[in-house]
C-alpha cells in the first residue's frame, strides 16, 4: 500500500499586504508573551495566505493469490485415466531415449493431470535427475504415442491392482511401485507424504518420482551410506531413513549419489 505522506499544509505568508500594516504586526510581535521554548508566539494568518493540498487518498491495492483446491481421492478409484499431451522436448544429452507417458486416475480431484504431468517432466528433465547422469535421455509422450513405460497417479486400491498385490491377495494401499512398464505413484503418499521423513513435500514428490522411475530405467534398492550422510534416492525412504537425511535426488552436488546394493526389512505402514 502507497500513502502520500508529504506536509499537509504549507504557509506562503503571501496575500496580506494591504490587509495588515507592517507596524501593526511589528507591534503584535513585541507584545506577544513568550512560548516555552524561548520563541515568539507565532502570528494568526488570514485563511487565503494558507495553501493546504489534499492528501493523496489512492491505495495500491495489491492481489491476492489464488489458492490451489486441496487433491482429494476416493480409497478405491475408477480404474480410468487422463493421460497428459505429448511434450515433444527430449531431456538429456545422451544414452538410449526412453519414452513416457503420464496418467491421472478418474476420480483424483485437485489436480489436473497436465499438472501432475509438468511436475513429472521437469522433475525428471532437471539437473539432478537421471537425464543428468548421461546415461539416458526421457521424452515425455501422448496417448497414442509408442511408450516404453507409464507413471501414474492412482487411489491406493488401484495402485494395488496394478503393483500385483491384489491378485496375490495382499493389501498395501501405502506405497508406491514399479511393475513392469507401470511406474505407479500412489495419491494417497503424494497428497501425505510420510511422517517424519525430515524434508518438504516437495522433496518428498521428487523421491517418489525419481524412485520409481529409478526402478523403471533398471536401478535397484540401495542401502543407507552412513548415519547424517544424504540418503540414495533409491534407498526405500518411505519406509525408513536408517540414519540417512531425506533426499529426492539421484545426484547431489553434482554426482550420482548411490549406496550398497540391497533393502531393509522395514514393515510397510497401515494405509
Amino acid at each position: 500500500m502507497q500513502v502520500d505522506t508529504s506536509p499537509s499544509t504549507r504557509r506562503t505568508g503571501r496575500g496580506i499586504v494591504g490587509a495588515v500594516s507592517i507596524a501593526a504586526i511589528l507591534a503584535m510581535t513585541a507584545c506577544a508573551p513568550a512560548s516555552r521554548t524561548g520563541t515568539s508566539a507565532p502570528v494568526a494568518l488570514p485563511r487565503a495566505s494558507l495553501t493546504s493540498p489534499e492528501p493523496s487518498t489512492t491505495v495500491e491495492v495489491v492481489p491476492q493469490p489464488s489458492l490451489s483446491p486441496p487433491i482429494s481421492y476416493p480409497r478405491t478409484g475408477s480404474g480410468r485415466w487422463r493421460t497428459a499431451s505429448r511434450d515433444g522436448r527430449v531431456a538429456g544429452d545422451s544414452g538410449p531415449l526412453r519414452r513416457y507417458r503420464v496418467a491421472l486416475e478418474r476420480g483424483i480431484t485437485g489436480v489436473r493431470v497436465e499438472d501432475f504431468a509438468d511436475r513429472v517432466t521437469k522433475t525428471l528433465a532437471g539437473g539432478r535427475s537421471w537425464t543428468a547422469t548421461g546415461e539416458v535421455r526421457l521424452q515425455r509422450v501422448g496417448a497414442r504415442d509408442p511408450y516404453d513405460f507409464t507413471i501414474y497417479l492412482a487411489t491406493p486400491r488401484t495402485r494395488d491392482e496394478l503393483c500385483g498385490d491384489a491378485a496375490a491377495g495382499e493389501v498395501d494401499e501405502y506405497t508406491s511401485c514399479r511393475n513392469g512398464p507401470s511406474v505407479v505413484l500412489n495419491v494417497a503418499r503424494w497428497v501425505h507424504g510420510v511422517p517424519r521423513y525430515g524434508a518438504s513435500l516437495g522433496t518428498y514428490r521428487s523421491y517418489m518420482i525419481n524412485h520409481e522411475t529409478g526402478h523403471a530405467l533398471g536401478h535397484h534398492h540401495e542401502l543407507c551410506p552412513g548415519p547424517g550422510r544424504k540418503a540414495p534416492v533409491m534407498e526405500q525412504q518411505t519406509l525408513g531413513l536408517h540414519g540417512c537425511v531425506a533426499n529426492g535426488w539421484p545426484i547431489v552436488r553434482g554426482k550420482r549419489l548411490s549406496g550398497a546394493p540391497g533393502q531393509y526389512n522395514d514393515p510397510v505402514p497401515a494405509p
